[in-house]
């Protein structure tokens, strides 16, 4: 007999490989996975058909994801460690094989090709009834054809999505696409969402397809470490790209949902009051003396005003409209709120928070008010606490939590603090939420270090950080 393993013994021990490898590159991404979900997602392959892809990847997400928001990366990595396809995959006319010219015999690039194809993608992507897997192998095509990069120096990969995305131009179609969905029937808002969810899905296949091409060329592991962004609740509100800030727009609501139904539960958890002697002793007389229930006296339940002001320049814009939206979704959890932003003067935006309000309407509504937090337009932390303190200052009371959102930069401004102080001395609780990195803190013309002397500065970059600090000041009290 040969030495060595036999084939059926390598083949499981590449299988093994790669799913360890997976399970690492998930726990590189942020996302935690224990020891007991890596032997669930075992024990769950080996009653399922390994050859049905979508079903393995499923199974893979129920037993080793713990969130939601956290669908996106990973299957983004179950894409990079196991492909649906390899190389230019299956032939799309008839199951020809790909020359050298292009796919099924087709002329790889120039001028009538790319205008041939971009035909083709529109009418894909007018009809009535889409077909994602059509679309997907039109992804694989696109970058085969356009997003190919030959002859590149060491170290470059030989695809890129950019490219291909820039060659093609999707988005240029929507006009295109919209007018075609009116015709068939859809009304205006429908038909516009409709056409933005199309070329931003296809942007996204493109960008897998990308990733799966590279993962061939150098590696899973380095598709992995270079290419795939964190999961979107650990993704910094800064350097959001207009995808995230999509898919942070879809999360912040059901996020906001479920930690309100768990602060729920806790505060129900925690509303008995001190043990009512009396009672106790009297129901005790049931059972000989015995007090084996005990009875206690009523808990008044505690609910805080809630004040929020927020730095809306532009290096800060998105943390700050992300922020009031989770607050805003968490407003029953308050006695009342009020929010107010500012560049370097204060207007208050309370108005558009309202009950039942669309977020896409609220986040355009806080973009259009930007303009009335600004007289000079450079940002000014000590002028804003001092109109909010000449003309809101009722606004807070003994009973207030006073909640500051910004970077604390302040242009090397007079800074005020004599102002802050007195804000924050008038009211129970202040915070400030930092979305820069601590480390950045006093660099520059940051005054994050002299305001939080003022006001407890706590960092908050992300989705995952936002929701701690707020389980945090209106969560179980420490001990």
């Amino acid at each position: 007999m040969p030495d060595g393993p036999a084939p059926a013994d390598e083949y499981r021990s590449g299988l093994l490989d790669r799913h360890l490898a997976f399970i690492e590159a998930l726990r590189g991404a942020g996302l935690s996975v224990s020891l007991a979900e890596d032997i669930d997602s075992v024990a769950a392959l080996s009653v399922l058909p390994w050859g049905e892809r979508a079903t393995v990847r499923d199974a893979f997400a129920a037993t080793l994801l713990k969130k939601q928001s956290h669908r996106t990366t990973f299957d983004a990595l179950f894409d990079v460690y196991f492909p649906p396809m390899v190389g230019d995959g299956v032939g799309r006319d008839g199951g020809e094989e790909s020359g050298e010219d292009g796919a099924a015999g087709q002329v790889r690039d120039n001028a009538a090709a790319l205008q041939d194809f971009r035909d083709r993608l529109a009418e894909a992507m007018e009809a009535g009834e889409y077909d994602e897997q059509q679309m997907r192998q039109m992804a694989a095509e696109m970058m085969a054809r356009f997003g190919a990069m030959p002859g590149r120096g060491p170290g470059l990969s030989s695809w890129s999505a950019y490219t291909a995305l820039q060659r093609v131009a999707p988005h240029e179609l929507t006009d295109r696409i919209i007018e075609a969905l009116l015709a068939g029937g859809m009304d205006e808002g429908e038909a516009n969402r409709a056409a933005a969810r199309r070329v931003g899905g296809l942007t996204r296949m493109v960008e897998d397809d990308a990733r799966r091409r590279i993962a061939e060329e150098k590696g899973p592991d380095h598709v992995a470490d270079v290419t795939v962004r964190p999961s979107i609740d650990k993704i910094a509100f800064t350097s959001a790209r207009r995808a995230d800030l999509e898919e942070m727009r879809r999360q912040i609501f059901p996020l906001a949902r479920r930690l309100a139904t768990r602060l729920a539960k806790e505060q129900h958890a925690r509303r008995r009051g001190p043990l009512d002697f009396r009672r106790t002793v009297r129901a005790s007389m049931a059972t000989g003396g015995v007090p084996l229930t005990t009875h206690h006296r009523p808990k008044r339940p505690h609910r805080t005003d809630l004040v929020v002001l927020c730095d809306v320049s532009g290096s800060v814009a998105n943390f700050a409209q992300f922020t009031l939206l989770f607050v805003f979704a968490l407003r029953e959890v308050f006695q009342s709120m009020r929010a107010f932003t500012f560049i370097d003067h204060v207007h208050e935006v309370t108005p558009y928070f309202r009950p039942g309000a669309d977020p896409a309407d609220v986040l355009t509504d806080l973009a259009a008010s930007t303009s009335h937090a600004a007289l000079w337009g450079r940002t000014n932390y000590g002028r804003a606490f001092t109109k909010f303190d000449e003309e809101y200052a009722d606004a807070l009371g003994p009973k207030t939590t006073l909640l500051i959102l910004g970077d604390g930069r302040s242009n090397y401004s007079d800074l005020h603090t004599d102002v802050l102080r007195r804000m924050a001395g008038s009211v129970r609780h202040s915070w400030w939420l930092n979305p820069e990195h601590e480390r950045n803190w006093g660099t520059g013309d940051s005054a994050a270090p002299t305001y939080g002397q003022i006001v407890d500065m706590i960092e908050c970059r992300n989705l995952e950080q936002l929701e701690d600090f707020v389980h945090r000041i209106i969560g179980p009290p420490t001990r």
